[in-house]
């Protein structure tokens, strides 16, 4: 991966070996996809403002994630079907993770389980839970998040109901792919990518396979995911969760002022401002517009993470200036999987290392503790905007 130098490099090579149906399905967006587009262009409109002359030597990306030592203020978000971009897809994943010393997040619909994610790695990792009709099943799922010892509860609260992505319906979207000639052709040009899957541990959604009753074969947890979702979802599930959940959790998929109110009085460790990666309500504003709000309103009473839209080191910084402490990452290494497989996650996570350093100096900032809006060009503007 030598002559690789950025997330888009990453990208393209990921089109080229993976399946369309399971690249489609992690890059892309829900119904016009004008919320993903509007994630990376607010983002690159934000310019940043040069320093020269400023002593940058010696600089430092490390910070604290949830009081947690991190090397970068990053961490892998939860993503479905993670293994079937790569085989054993989570663990490769969450080792790379682990060796560049940030976060990880295992999703409910992965491929690998948490027990097999557990075995592979020997530092805790976070998992992502969805609000699911089967409450004795989602006790049981977190349940199993505390016996793996997983650090962190990810609950996603932006799920109640499926955004529609056209692509996936097109594709004709299973794990395994959909018997359809063109999916078949499609895999026959990818046997690097088909001998991965082969080698998988799993092949299917190893948090539900088993573990749902009646519910063996693929088209059947697929029909039982899609009518599981919760639209009845509301704050007091937050307190029956905490009441079996004796750890730190998150909520991720605030994108509104007076619902980050309310969630900083959940007693939740953490938020993640985010639009679900622009994969539910398409229409809804990009994350980086909504940050600045959400973390004057609320920032000094819970810790403030970032999602949408990631794709470099300057986008992190972008977000920390904002108000963020730290971001999810998601697209990007997902990318890095499908390119190469965990050097390919490893890849990625450097990548975003670099650029973040480069553009810290270049900004005049040594520590990510540094980082505030001064950083940006159109400082005086927000300040006076804020005051």
């Amino acid at each position: 991966m030598k002559n690789i130098t950025c997330i888009d490099d990453l990208r393209e090579l990921a089109r080229r070996r993976v399946p369309r149906a399971f690249f489609q399905y992690a890059d892309h967006g829900s119904y016009s996809m004008s919320t993903l587009r509007a994630n990376r262009d607010d983002l690159e409109r934000m310019k940043l403002r040069q320093r020269v002359m400023v002593d940058v030597d010696k600089r430092d990306t490390s910070t604290k994630i949830l009081g947690e030592k991190a090397a970068l203020p990053i961490a892998l978000a939860p993503i479905g079907l993670l293994g079937m971009q790569h085989g054993d897809g989570e663990i490769l994943a969450a080792r790379a993770a682990q060796e560049a010393g940030i976060p990880f997040t295992l999703s409910t619909m992965s491929i690998g389980s948490i027990e097999d994610v557990a075995a592979a790695v020997d530092k805790p990792f976070w998992f992502q839970l969805y609000v699911i009709r089967d409450r004795g099943f989602m006790k049981a799922l977190i349940e199993r998040a505390i016996a793996a010892k997983c650090s962190a509860l990810v609950l996603t609260v932006d799920l109640q109901i499926l955004g529609q992505r056209h692509c996936d319906i097109k594709n004709g979207m299973t794990v395994p792919p959909e018997i359809r000639v063109r999916n078949i052709i499609d895999i026959a040009t990818k046997p690097a990518w088909a001998l991965s899957i082969l080698k998988g541990k799993r092949k299917t959604f190893g948090n539900l396979a088993g573990h749902v009753k009646g519910m063996e074969n693929v088209t059947s947890l697929s029909q039982w995911t899609a009518s599981q979702f919760d639209p009845t979802l509301n704050w007091k599930d937050i307190e029956w969760i905490r009441s079996i959940w004796p750890g730190k959790l998150i909520l991720k998929g605030i994108l509104d002022v007076e619902d980050a109110k309310v969630a900083a009085k959940t007693g939740a460790s953490a938020m993640i401002v985010s639009n679900h990666g622009g994969r539910q309500l398409d229409g809804a504003p990009s994350s980086i517009s909504a940050l600045p709000k959400i973390a004057d309103a609320v920032g000094s009473d819970i810790e403030i993470m970032f999602d949408g839209g990631i794709r470099s080191g300057q986008d992190v910084l972008r977000a920390l200036a904002l108000g963020a402490k730290s971001c999810m990452v998601g697209r990007a290494y997902v990318y890095g999987l499908g390119a190469g497989g965990q050097a390919g996650v490893a890849k990625s996570i450097d990548i975003i290392r670099r650029e973040l350093d480069v553009t810290m100096a270049l900004c005049g900032v040594k520590r990510i503790d540094e980082i505030g809006p001064q950083v940006l060009a159109d400082y005086d503007r927000r300040m006076n905007a804020r005051a």
